[in-house]
């Protein structure tokens, strides 16, 4: 899935777009994102100015975007829908993410129920573990404009 696919499913965009690929998917089971971790992004200005790290608060969104994105995608283009971010649970930072670095974004769909979500999720750079957490998420259908 490329970032055309993920812009027409996800209604995020720059800067808070952060998922850019998707290399890997069976159906909403499992999935590998991919994150391009570049210095030109608007954190890095203050986060750190000397030494930027990527805020762990994105590299979870990330999580969750990739996670989300495949929701979607096994939905279909039926009905239009959101999905709402509901829990992050057992977070854990290992390593700094640094620009430079490419996330590649693990997923696995661990309980569905009807619209709920619950996803383990890792992000690895080089193969190295550097965050995971368990995010929940609801789908929710898009009301027109």
């Amino acid at each position: 899935m490329d970032i055309l696919k993920l812009l027409k499913l996800l209604p995020h965009r720059y800067p808070l777009m952060l998922v850019d690929r998707i290399v890997e998917i069976e159906g909403d089971e499992t999935a590998v994102g991919i994150k391009n971790v570049t210095i030109n992004e608007p954190h890095f200005q203050g986060h750190f100015p000397d030494q930027p790290v990527m805020p762990g608060v994105l590299i979870i969104e990330a999580m969750a975007q990739t996670a989300g994105a495949i929701c979607l995608n096994a939905r279909g283009g039926d009905k239009p829908s959101l999905v709402y971010f509901m829990t992050i649970d057992n977070a854990k930072f290992r390593k700094p993410v640094v620009p430079g670095d490419q996330l590649r974004i693990h997923v696995r769909k661990t309980k569905q129920r009807r619209d709920i979500f619950r996803f383990i999720c890792e992000a690895r750079v080089d193969g190295s573990l550097v965050a995971e957490a368990e995010v929940s998420a609801m789908l929710s259908v898009r009301v027109p404009d």
